[in-house]
Order: C-alpha cells, then sequence, then structure tokens
C-alpha cells in the first residue's frame, strides 16, 4: 500500500511539473513571440526569413532602401547607397544581427501569433519603417573610406542630432553590395574579415588623444587653478620610469590648457592624469560613460574600457592620453564617443540615439523606453569648459569643435584615425565619431571623412 502511495505521489508531482511546464512554454512563447521570430536562425520560415513579405525600409527623405519587388528583396537602386547603408538596413541573409531587416524582421513581415506570416493581405497594416538616416549623407561617408584615400579603409562613421537623437549617418566599413553578395571563400575571406560586424555599434577602438576629452574634464572639475597653470614640453619627458613622447617627439613649448589640447600634447595630458591620481581619472571615466553600454534603441553598445593603474606612474600618464596597454588598455566605441561629444554639446546632457522615424505596429512602442532617454554625463558648466579648449574648425560651412586622436595599435600597424566632436550650428546640431583603421595620423585621414559627411549632411538644414 505504501509503495503504490509513493508511486502515485511520483506520478502526480511529474504530471503538475509537466502541466506547469507546457503552461510556462505557452505564456513565454505569446510573451516573446516577436522575439523568437526576428532571430536570425529563424530565417527558415519562410524563404530568406518573409522578407519576400516584408514591407518597404526608408530613408529619412522617404527614399527606398529596401523593398519587395514581384516577390523579391530589392535595394535602393544607387549602388554606393547600397554598401553605405548594408549594416543599417542589412541583406537577405539575415547576419547583420543589428541591422533592421534582422532586428525588426516581425514587424517589417507582418508576423502575428495568430497567423504567423500568412495574415490575409486584407488584414494586414502597414508594415514599412522610415529610419531617420540620410541615403545621401551615408554614401558621402562611405565614398570617402572606399575612394577618398590611396586605398579603401576600414573604420566607421556616425552623425546624430544631439537636440533630436536622429542619427543621420552611419556608415561601417568593410561592406559589400546587399544586391551582389559575395560568396567567402577561404582564398577572399580576408578582405571580408569583419565584415558582418557593424563598427558604429558593435565595435571598440584604441582612442588615442580623443581621450584627452575626458582628462581635461577630470583637471576643469579637479585642479582648481588649472587655467592659471602652464607646462612647457620639448617633445619627450621622463614621466615615472620611463619617457612619455608626443605624436612624432614634436616640441609644443610653453602651453596652457586649451594650447595643449590644441596641439594635442601628450606630455601636458600625462602629467595630468598623474596629478589627479588613479580615483579621479576612474571616476570621469565612470561618469562620462566610457564604461558602460548606451542604448541605441533597443541596441547596445559595447562597453568601452578605462582603468587607472595604482602602481605604475608612466602607464597611468598614457592611459591619460588614451594609450593605456595591457589591463589598462583604453578602449571607446565610435557610437559611444559621438554620444559623450552630444553631451558636451549639450550642458553635459546627452540624448539617446535612435534609427527609427516612424514604424508599423508595435515597433516604436518596442523601443520607446529607450527613444529619449537622457544620460547626464557632465555638469552644464563643465561641458563649456571643455567646449571652450576643444580646437574649432569650420568644415562643410558648419563650425565644429572637434577633436582628433592618432591611436598607436602595435603590431607595426599604422595608427587609428579618429576626429569626434559636434557642431554649434543651431539649425545643424551634430554629434560625430569618425575612425579609419591603420590609416595614420588624425587630421590626415579622420577630419577628410568627416568634412565630406558633415558637407553632405549640412544640406538638411532645417530639415532635421
Amino acid at each position: 500500500m505504501k509503495k503504490t502511495l509513493r508511486r502515485s505521489t511520483l506520478i502526480l508531482i511529474l504530471t503538475i511539473a509537466f502541466i506547469a511546464g507546457i503552461g510556462f512554454f505557452t505564456v513565454e512563447l505569446v510573451i516573446g513571440a516577436k522575439d523568437w521570430v526576428d532571430q536570425p536562425y529563424n530565417a527558415h520560415i519562410s524563404g530568406n526569413g518573409g522578407l519576400e513579405q516584408a514591407g518597404k525600409i526608408l530613408d529619412r527623405s522617404g527614399n527606398p532602401l529596401a523593398q519587395t519587388v514581384d516577390g523579391k528583396r530589392v535595394y535602393n537602386e544607387d549602388e554606393t547607397v547600397r554598401k553605405a547603408l548594408l549594416h543599417t538596413v542589412g541583406d537577405d541573409s539575415l547576419n547583420i544581427s543589428t541591422a533592421v531587416q534582422s532586428k525588426y524582421r516581425s514587424n517589417l513581415t507582418g508576423y502575428s501569433l495568430v497567423w504567423g506570416l500568412n495574415m490575409p493581405q486584407s488584414m494586414r497594416s502597414s508594415r514599412d519603417i522610415t529610419l531617420t538616416v540620410d541615403a545621401d549623407t551615408c554614401a558621402a561617408a562611405y565614398n570617402t573610406l572606399y575612394t577618398g584615400f590611396e586605398e579603401p579603409k576600414r573604420g566607421a562613421c556616425v552623425v546624430y542630432n544631439y537636440k533630436t537623437g536622429e542619427v543621420i549617418c552611419s556608415v561601417s566599413t568593410p561592406g559589400y553590395d546587399p544586391q551582389d553578395p559575395p560568396h567567402i571563400t577561404e582564398e577572399n575571406e580576408s578582405l571580408y574579415d569583419g565584415v558582418y560586424l557593424d563598427n558604429v555599434l558593435s565595435s571598440t577602438f584604441t582612442p588615442g588623444s580623443i581621450f584627452k576629452i575626458v582628462t581635461a574634464a577630470a583637471a576643469i572639475e579637479n585642479i582648481p587653478d588649472i587655467y592659471d597653470r602652464t607646462w612647457y614640453c620639448e617633445g619627450t619627458e621622463m614621466i615615472g620610469e620611463h619617457e612619455v613622447h608626443c605624436y612624432n617627439e614634436t616640441a609644443h613649448g610653453e602651453l596652457d590648457l586649451k594650447g595643449a589640447m590644441e596641439h594635442s600634447c601628450n606630455i601636458v595630458f600625462a602629467k595630468l592624469a598623474v596629478e589627479l591620481g588613479p580615483e579621479k581619472m576612474n571616476a570621469m571615466a565612470e561618469k562620462m560613460g566610457i564604461n558602460m553600454s548606451f542604448a541605441v534603441d533597443d541596441i547596445g553598445t559595447p562597453k568601452g574600457h578605462y582603468k587607472a593603474p595604482e602602481n605604475d606612474v608612466n602607464l597611468l600618464g598614457w592611459t591619460g592620453v588614451g594609450q593605456g596597454s595591457g589591463d589598462y588598455e583604453d578602449k571607446v566605441n565610435p557610437m559611444q564617443m559621438a554620444i559623450i561629444c552630444a553631451a558636451v554639446a549639450n550642458q553635459g546632457t546627452a540624448v539617446s540615439p535612435t534609427y527609427i522615424k516612424s514604424g508599423t505596429g508595435d515597433l516604436l512602442k518596442d523601443i520607446g523606453v529607450t527613444r529619449n532617454k537622457n544620460y547626464d554625463l557632465l555638469s552644464a558648466g563643465t561641458a563649456a569648459q571643455v567646449g571652450e579648449i576643444m580646437p574649432e574648425y569650420t568644415l562643410g560651412g558648419l563650425t565644429v569643435h572637434g577633436k582628433t586622436g592618432t591611436a598607436e595599435v602595435g603590431e607595426e600597424k599604422a595608427p587609428n584615425a579618429w576626429f569626434v566632436g559636434y557642431t554649434t550650428d543651431e539649425d545643424c546640431p551634430l554629434a560625430f565619431a569618425c575612425v579609419v583603421e591603420n590609416a595614420g595620423a588624425g587630421s590626415e585621414y579622420a577630419i577628410p571623412l568627416a568634412e565630406a559627411t558633415l558637407t553632405a549632411a549640412a544640406q538638411l538644414r532645417g530639415n532635421m
């Protein structure tokens, strides 16, 4: 009798567990169905992932970036636009996980829990998605990376409106034509290494001198007489047990803080980092979001990296100029740097970027939790002072406060070239970050990329 009772109890427990499990998975299916459908590994659900039923993807001016014609997915008629927006729009392969066609496939295809992908046309609402990007501006950035230098360059360029959060340009290279995707083999795979990765949203790079924005902010907040100070640069100087040197060991002579930023003097900023010490350097890096992920709609950027060494004065100095090493290697993400520059431009507060201008169904509701979110990265006073010491440029008819970077990456590779900053034009409020991998000086490679992109973006004055 006792044995029968134990068996009955066990069967009852197993039955209850089974029913609970079925209930749990049913609830998960109902709640997470759209997320399941949007996963790239579900491309088999209908041909090329259901894209033959997908709505249009349009740029901010209504230019079609992707659409279905006669049951086939086709992309913009301009080859340069297609390549420039590959990582933003995506292609039939769905290999670019952050692209719109991968990330928001259920919205484009009209998937529903009841009908799946087979909802009658008469019951379907619009499945189009309009993006904030401008096709011409993206094409200008892509053209510069691929034809503006002695050879095509890998890199990234992002420009966004620091008042509204709308991303105007987002370009990542290397890329390919989504209308004619390459067949990647062992022989040509080196040409396409990292091709499915959006460098704007998903990569980190050594920052070099653009990190001096962070060190300058720490100095402004923590050294009371910072504007009364001057330093003398001879091109190289022993800091700790080793030398710190300026780019090409250029001697800058006597400099105040603004002059040190304009000349990008490693000696001055290394000394500032040492004087500030690890605790204050770490605190400012944390405050400005170097070690955090930022939200772009419902995509998170990778975290950057800053950690000041406790017992190595020389290495502490190098981290202050964006050139740490080992466990103390500085890393930043392009979108992250554009957001930091947006905070400098906008009284210390950055609006989170968005790619989605308008959409269908619950798309705007789904990503609404991050849209127009504010990131308070600096006080208004510190932001104004950092902006004041950043060098001023005129690019594309716009007034720009920016910072170049020439980031050494080792392995006998050429440096990464950076240029980050923001415009001060009220009718064209843009923050940007441009990086050209293994190219050379930021002034030689990244500024031309930014200039071409901002020149195109300036045509949108009054339409942002």
